[in-house]
């Protein structure tokens, strides 16, 4: 899938998710189809439907999640 190509045509909605859910290796049908209308990709499917993510796409997702959570944490600032 290569989703870090993918990663700035997504809606802020499918990156939120993605990054809320980094452990997911196989996408729902719902982030699947929301991604294929922003990208104009279509992914491959298993026969439930279902889109698995590569070992890269995994972790780019991770790293999109630390990140994240990295930069939450800086905002929210020091903590007692």
């Amino acid at each position: 899938m290569d989703i870090a190509k993918l990663w700035d045509q997504l809606e802020p909605g499918t990156r939120q998710w993605l990054v809320d859910n980094p452990g997911f290796r196989i996408l729902p049908r719902s982030v699947a189809a929301a991604m294929a209308t922003a990208t104009g990709v279509r992914f491959e499917q298993d026969r439930h439907g279902e889109t698995a993510l590569s070992p890269s796409d995994c972790d780019f997702i991770r790293k999109a999640a630390e990140l994240h959570e990295a930069r939450a944490d800086k905002l929210s600032g020091p903590r007692h």
